[in-house]
């Protein structure tokens, strides 16, 4: 691992100057989830550069990086083939005033993927993904009702936004909730909505922040689908988290359970900018129908890159590598932790962490792990799920979990000074 740079104070670092500009000309010196100020003490806000499994800041410092970029990056950052498709692209052109051959190319690279896919549209970011799809679903069907699990996360635009700063409830007046892997609550939403349920939006698996991660259940996912079938509703499945790291046709392929639409993002181009959406035949009339676009949709070089990325995940059984690595991080995590007589629970697919730690309503001992880790060379997250990528070996994982052991340290010693108090 590479040593770390020397501790400048605070008012001298890279990191600090650039946080104090940014205040004066962008709101709060930066917005939404990207913002380090949610983080745990010593977390960088800018970054300089990546490669492979490994993130370094401003001020130089080298992380092994377990949230890859917040999920885009699935081969490791700068993968060197994605890169080689891009620049090849680029010289072509990108934004043009229509898409270029590589749209085609890349629907159906989809359409040949994902079991459930009849057709394809791209986006940019994930919201404009799962809105599409409820778009279209409302096309669809005539109706307005859409059915989300509680706490579950869609995007930041208004009808889903976890924050209701500058939210109408109007923007929210067709949103029916149900609780995640609860079959009952699911059919109480089914029946409020009546006949005029259009969707049930649902992510690949429970993924709420700052709680215990879910994989569906057998019954619950053959619930939402027999839901769908009995009304005439669309089932959408929520992938833009999970998309290519747990199976790439799709998460609920394992559990025999084929959605109507798909939302895609985050990793599908490994870290270039865009979405998808896939979607059966029964809505392909319905999309031709909505007027959903963006000026930058069919920039071409993020679909070179989606090719490259596709191609290489489905030759290279990349969730396959995600979960054998992430099980090396679960069992050497839960092995630290026995070591140190600190209590953690582990849960969601191994591809895709979360570690919380008993006890810890606050979150105090997670940020005091992931501090130290990360002063130690690790890139955790306290709250969010954590991400894998291609890019990870054992030696990174080993050496990962060399820096997690300092952060057990940190955690066993707040518990020590708490049973002195």
């Amino acid at each position: 691992m590479t040593k770390q740079a020397t501790v400048l104070s605070e008012s001298q670092t890279a990191d600090a100057m650039l946080r104090a500009r940014a205040r004066r000309v962008v709101p709060g010196g930066m917005w939404g989830h990207l913002n380090a100020a949610r983080l745990p003490e010593g977390y960088p806000q800018f970054f300089a550069s990546a490669e492979g499994c490994r993130v370094r800041d401003v001020d130089g410092r080298e992380y092994i990086d377990f949230m890859c970029s917040w999920g885009p990056v699935l081969l490791g950052h700068r993968h060197p083939e994605v890169e080689a498709a891009a620049r090849a692209q680029a010289d072509l052109g990108d934004c043009l005033n229509g898409p270029g051959e590589v749209m085609v190319d890349l629907a159906e690279d989809f359409v040949a993927m994902v079991p459930h896919a009849d057709w394809a549209m791209f986006q940019k970011n994930g919201a404009d993904a799962t809105t599409t799809c409820v778009t279209i679903a409302r096309a669809g069907t005539g109706r307005r009702k859409v059915l989300v699990a509680r706490g579950s996360y869609h995007g930041a635009l208004p009808w889903c936004s976890p924050s209701v700063a500058g939210v109408t409830a109007e923007d929210r007046a067709h949103l029916i909730h149900f609780d995640y892997n609860d079959v009952a609550s699911l059919r109480a939403a089914v029946d409020q909505a009546g006949n005029d349920l259009a969707a049930i939006l649902v992510t690949a698996f429970r993924h709420d922040m700052a709680r215990d991660l879910e994989l569906p259940a057998a019954e619950f996912a053959a619930a939402v689908r027999s839901a769908c079938d009995q009304t005439g509703a669309a089932l959408v499945i929520d992938e833009v988290r999970a998309g290519l790291r747990l199976d790439i046709r799709g998460s609920w392929e394992t559990l025999g359970v084929r959605p109507d639409f798909s939302a895609w993002s985050k990793a599908i181009a490994n870290g270039y900018a865009l979405a998808a959406v896939t979607g059966n035949d029964r809505f392909r009339e319905a999309a031709t129908k909505v007027f959903v676009t963006g000026s930058f949709w069919c920039g071409a070089v993020a679909m070179a890159a989606a090719r490259a990325t596709l191609r290489i995940a489905r030759e290279t059984d990349v969730p396959a590598h995600l979960g054998a690595m992430g099980l090396r991080l679960r069992e050497g995590m839960a092995a630290l932790a026995d070591r140190h007589g600190v209590a953690i629970r582990q849960s969601g697919p191994p591809q895709m962490p979360l570690i919380l730690f008993e006890g810890d309503p606050e979150f105090r001992k997670g940020r005091a792990f992931c501090s130290a880790a990360l002063h130690h060379g690790a890139f955790f997250h306290p709250q969010h799920n954590m991400f894998l990528s291609a890019a990870h070996g054992p030696a990174d994982i080993d050496a990962a979990l060399e820096s997690a052991s300092h952060g057990f340290q940190a955690v066993a010693g707040l518990d020590a000074r708490k049973a002195r108090e």
